[in-house]
């Protein structure tokens, strides 16, 4: 005869053994009432937190809606009225235009190229500055402490400089005459804010300097985060320096990535004092105009206020529709920003 199949531990009184999907009910617990084993599930996470984050955001909400929500409303309104220095002595009412100003602006030959060269010394400003800021921040993390920590208060020092004093510097290292630069590379008295392009050159190698150590200690801590283990098993598989940033880190630090360069684009896009200073207010005949300064000139050099208010919302939509489109690219990709 066969004999009988043994009792598995745990499992309920008479029966040979737990059948499949059916939970064990475990020794030493009491069964719920009715006899029936009940086993705990885990609970699903409930998504939001009701009105909770929304009070904590009040305070910073209330503020940016002062500081930001009624000047853009107070510019937007402007952009549809003809506001000049008539209007704002009180001498004649405004006079509303609709999109008068932006027809006037699209059509203005001078306002497109400006807009085309704003675009195109932006999109460099932030490829330098996000390559000089993340080669350094992987530097940082290859040197010790010391040069760690000379490099690390040099970039806060050149970060909290005051865009003045820093272009009154660059301009200084660049003069014709006395600078330093022109008699270590020999050039003579060469002018470099006489030329359109090494002007802007000389305007794009401040606006890195001054912007760099924002990108520099972001990605560094960001790399400071990343397991060691990760590192040294890609190191070991025979990576190279720059294939471990591009397979390794780059894919990891994404986010970080993310919010370093949606800053830089706006403080780039919108870059006024380094032109303003370094080229004596956009270059010999404007040669050296970009959006902030073109609409500075029409605001409060010409006066006409109503189309400097709709150079700053066309500048504003620009802004919010590149963040919004790299935004959504990365989510696409199934980012978690």
């Amino acid at each position: 005869m066969r004999s009988a199949p043994p009792v598995e531990r745990g499992a309920p009184d008479g029966v040979g053994g737990p059948e499949r999907g059916r939970p064990r009910v475990r020794r030493g617990l009491p069964r719920p009432r009715g006899g029936a084993a009940h086993v705990d599930a885990p609970r699903p996470c409930r998504g939001g937190g009701g009105w909770t984050p929304w009070i904590y955001l009040a305070p910073a909400l209330v503020v940016l809606g002062g500081l930001l929500v009624h000047p853009v409303y107070q510019l937007g309104l402007i952009s549809f009225f003809a506001y000049t220095q008539a209007q704002v002595s009180g001498g004649e009412p405004a006079t509303f235009q609709g999109f008068g100003n932006y027809a006037e602006l699209f059509a203005d030959g001078e306002f497109r190229r400006v807009l085309l060269t704003t675009v195109v010394f932006a999109a460099a400003c932030v490829v330098c500055t996000l390559a000089v800021g993340c080669a350094l921040a992987v530097l940082l993390t290859r040197v010790r402490a010391v040069p760690r920590l000379a490099l690390m208060l040099a970039a806060l020092g050149a970060w909290a400089t005051p865009a003045v004093t820093g272009s009154t510097v660059w301009l200084l290292l660049f003069d014709p005459d006395f600078g330093p630069v022109n008699r270590i590379l020999g050039l003579g008295d060469h002018s470099w804010t006489y030329g359109r392009y090494s002007a802007f050159l000389l305007v794009l190698l401040e606006v890195v300097w001054c912007s760099f150590p924002f990108v520099m200690v972001t990605v560094y801590a960001g790399i400071r985060s990343v397991p060691a283990e990760i590192l040294e098993a890609a190191a070991l598989d025979g990576a190279s320096p720059w294939r471990i940033w591009r397979s390794v880190l780059a894919p990891m630090l994404r986010p970080i990535l993310v919010v370093v360069t949606i800053q830089s684009v706006i403080w780039d896009f919108k870059v006024f004092t380094q032109i303003y200073v370094m080229t004596g207010g956009g270059g010999i005949a404007g040669q050296n105009l970009v959006l902030n300064v073109y609409a500075y000139q029409k605001a409060f050099a010409s006066s006409q206020y109503g189309l400097g208010s709709a150079i700053g919302v066309v500048m504003l939509v620009i802004l919010l529709a590149v963040t919004l489109v790299y935004l959504r690219l990365l989510r696409g990709q199934g980012e978690e920003l």
